[in-house]
């Protein structure tokens, strides 16, 4: 196996992990980081859905106390029973619009410069988001979300289909916009990630699975390691980070790391591969 290519496939992890559960658009940074590093082929696509499991397994970890007493308690608790049920419809708008406009998306969105101009966009929603009235906050936390709750939130998640837009972004600002508190709006959207994610990533590797061999095994293992492995540091972190602050800060990176790209693009400094 090549040496450099196990190195991009660990920066590309590394990248995953550190953005997929901020409101930056992970999708958006590999795109990027794959133009970048020359790591943007039809393989290169697969790999970076796949290594999005790796982040996954990070959420498993940091939760697992939360999905081990809801799984024994699904039997018997009324609020486990439902958890399961507001994860499940949440999920399953993406389920329905991805098969139905995700070869479309991937064909045309896909590009360097629709992904800047998306990155300013969300970045000035956050902004206005952030500074609506703490009275609209009507739910502290996910055990008081209905089904209804969850399937607005599941569809605004459907935002996130275009790159840039942040799946993160859209289901924490989205769930807190419908009136969910910053960690209930978090934590859901933790919660949503784990189905959808590990359900992208093996459609995926199932979808494309003529474009892989058994020679790619360590730079998906690369990929999916330093994935976990900086999902785990990025979630313990951001979880204490909201305690006390917003996510103003992640507005401002987002507009000007989107206007950066759109100048350096136009100017001819900076060839961003579509």
């Amino acid at each position: 196996m090549d040496t450099l290519l196990l190195i991009k496939a660990a920066l590309m992890g590394i990248v995953e992990g550190l953005t997929e559960f901020l409101p930056i658009s992970s999708t958006g940074h590999l795109i990027l980081a794959g133009s970048l590093l020359d790591f943007a082929d039809g393989k290169a696509k697969v790999f970076d859905i796949a290594i999005q499991t790796g982040a996954i397994f990070a959420v498993i970890l940091v939760y697992w106390q939360r999905l081990r007493d809801t799984a024994v308690g699904f039997g018997s608790s009324v609020q486990a029973r439902r958890f399961v049920l507001n994860v499940a419809i949440g999920f399953l708008p993406a389920v329905v619009l991805g098969l139905l406009l995700g070869k479309a998306i991937k064909a045309h969105l896909f590009t360097p410069t629709i992904v800047a101009s998306t990155f300013i966009i969300g970045g000035f929603i956050i902004l206005w988001a952030e500074r609506r009235p703490a009275a609209t906050v009507r739910l502290d936390t996910v055990d008081e979300m209905t089904p209804m709750d969850a399937l607005k939130v599941g569809l605004v998640q459907c935002l996130a289909m275009v790159p840039g837009t942040s799946r993160s972004g859209a289901t924490i600002i989205g769930g807190m916009l419908l009136g969910l508190s910053r960690k209930a709006a978090t934590d859901f959207s933790f919660f949503l990630a784990i189905p959808t994610l590990i359900g992208a990533g093996l459609y995926s590797l199932y979808k494309e699975r003529a474009l892989l061999s058994t020679a790619d095994i360590p730079m998906f293992a690369v990929g999916l390691l330093f994935s976990f492995l900086s999902a785990w540091i990025c979630v313990r972190w951001l979880l204490r980070y909201i305690a006390s602050h917003s996510f103003v800060p992640f507005a401002y990176y987002r507009i000007v790391f989107g206007v950066v790209v759109l100048l350096t693009s136009y100017m001819g400094w900076v060839t961003w591969a579509d």
